[in-house]
């Protein structure tokens, strides 16, 4: 029989990196946390942290750590089902895209009761590893799967829109985008993980883009990448829901008219955390709705 205490204290350490931070969040002593670890790994028989700066899981860990998240949203409906019983709010670790948080997801997230949230914010090409290695229960991610364990919802496209100010474009593309000028014109780009410049690009001059075919800043924020495209720093994929308003003024331009971007997005979560997941999952649903554009639309 797993003990909630020791696997509360496992979770704690892994997430917060150390057993100082897991102490002061579960409110106990770091002697306190070191015990629940050391009888845990006893009665597993098995490391379950890699003590360093920061403490990691090791992979037995991050199996028990996902048992504890499951067993904790089960509780929770439990509650729900019989009102004597109060778990309080239960804490839903969900792996989520920058720009899907800028743009959409909050907004369901507060359409929810009961919940905390504790967000990993990745990119949606690798959102979907956090889920199978067991680390949150949900994703928001751009693979559509199957992955086991898990029901997939498709959720609609984000689409984007290659924009710049129009100062930029004069002193970049005189003459229009062309390979040669978008060699040579600085973009921006969220992090190593980001392609969506790349992709763009491919699309643009029928070929693949490789990174390092046009020189980039990298400013991991989503509404830096609003910012420095207004301000005439680059050119930049942006939502088309943040940028709207900029395009309608003038402010901001298309690199190339009628050429948007669609990333499909998918809502992943693991079977059995499905049940306490539902409310969850509706409102995802329905705010993806009001926002993402539909499979097949223009």
């Amino acid at each position: 029989m797993l003990d909630p205490p020791q696997l509360a204290a496992l979770a704690a350490v892994h997430r917060r990196g150390s057993f100082d931070l897991a102490a002061a969040e579960l409110h106990v002593t770091p002697s306190a946390i070191s015990q629940r670890i050391k009888a845990l790994e006893e009665a597993s028989g098995t490391l379950l942290v890699r003590r360093g700066q920061p403490c990691r899981a090791t992979g037995a860990g991050l199996r028990l750590i996902r048992h504890h998240d499951e067993v904790t949203l089960l509780e929770r409906t439990l509650g729900l089902d019989l009102p004597g019983l109060s778990y309080g709010p239960a804490t839903l670790r969900i792996a989520v895209n920058a720009d899907s948080l800028a743009t959409w997801v909050i907004p369901a997230l507060a359409a929810t009761n009961g919940f905390l949230f504790d967000l990993i914010i990745d990119d949606e090409g690798v959102s979907q590893d956090w889920l199978r290695r067991g680390e949150v229960v949900a994703a928001i991610t751009g693979h559509p799967g199957p992955l086991q364990g898990c029901h997939t919802v498709a959720l609609g496209s984000l689409r984007y829109r290659a924009t710049a100010s129009p100062a930029y474009m004069s002193r970049w593309f005189p003459d229009g985008i062309t390979p040669a000028t978008l060699a040579l014109a600085p973009a921006i780009t969220f992090s190593d993980k980001d392609r969506l410049q790349e992709m763009w690009v491919s699309r643009q001059t029928v070929g693949a883009a490789r990174r390092g075919a046009f020189p980039s800043h990298r400013m991991a924020s989503t509404q830096a990448f609003v910012d420095a495209c207004l301000v005439g720093l680059c050119w930049g994929l942006n939502p088309e829901s943040l940028v709207a308003a900029h395009l309608a003024s003038g402010t901001l331009t298309d690199l190339i008219p009628g050429t948007p971007l669609d990333v499909p997005l998918f809502w992943q979560f693991t079977r059995v955390a499905a049940p306490a997941l539902a409310p969850v999952t509706e409102a995802i649903r329905d705010a993806a709705c009001k926002t993402l554009i539909a499979a097949g639309s223009a």
